[in-house]
């Protein structure tokens, strides 16, 4: 696994449709996600266990364990997001799902788009989760970025940042070493969906460069990763 897929966010897909988990699986990773498949449900158990993914996209009818009965068991010892998926037109196996553990729930068949919605919603769900233990103070070698004043040093002199740049900055440096695409940063900013039109964001990225001393043609600090989004390097984190 190379160093930028190590920042990916990990979904196991469990389905014995081998042809829709694929077909599911080549969707998510075109849409910057690290996918696996499983197909048997006793094995899924293993897995979820062992491998602590993510997030877990669980069919409810399965060969060996059953989805009901993998959300059961696992829960104890996974403690990511499950989106169960239900084939049935009734409400039983939602109702079920979500009381033996599973996070959200899709309707099968899936719309590829909405099941990856729901899936970034549940790991943006579980990223406030962490970002709420994230210091108010941010320190990266000479680069101070205090939340508490809103307000950014670098080498001991402050530096000028409109409102939206130092949102954007804020957000990048408190996810350090974590890949957020434009679709993320846009829907977390702005609270809307990106359309991926809109360019304000590299916009912003090629301002905020150079204020944090970052050289535009050869950055270190923000990174462009291609097809995925930013990166704000983390090993110089410190304080």
């Amino acid at each position: 696994m190379s160093q930028q897929e190590e920042h990916l966010p990990r979904i196991l897909i469990v389905e014995d449709d081998e042809r829709l988990a694929t077909l599911t699986q080549e969707y998510l990773i075109r849409n910057g996600l690290l996918v696996a498949i499983e197909t048997d449900g006793n094995r899924a158990i293993r897995r979820i266990i062992a491998e602590q993914p993510d997030l877990v996209v669980l069919d409810v009818m399965l060969p060996g364990a059953d989805g009901l009965t993998i959300c059961r068991e696992v829960r104890p010892h996974y403690h990511h997001p499950i989106l169960m998926l239900t084939a049935r037109t009734d409400d039983m196996d939602q109702v079920l799902g979500l009381e033996m553990g599973a996070d959200d729930y899709v309707a099968k068949p899936a719309q590829p788009r909405v099941l990856l919605a729901r899936i970034r919603a549940l790991l943006r769900r579980t990223d406030k989760i962490v970002e709420e233990d994230v210091p108010q103070r941010l320190e990266f070698d000479d680069l101070v970025i205090d939340n508490g004043g809103r307000s950014v040093t670098l080498a001991d002199e402050p530096v000028e940042f409109t409102s939206a740049e130092y949102d954007l900055l804020w957000l990048l440096a408190s996810n350090a070493g974590r890949i957020l695409s434009r679709e993320d940063i846009f829907e977390r900013l702005r609270g809307i969906e990106y359309d991926g039109q809109d360019r304000s964001i590299d916009v912003r990225i090629s301002r905020i460069r150079p204020k944090i001393g970052d050289d535009p043609d050869n950055p270190k600090r923000i990174k462009t990763v291609r097809s995925k989004g930013y990166l704000f390097v983390k090993e110089s984190l410190g304080g």
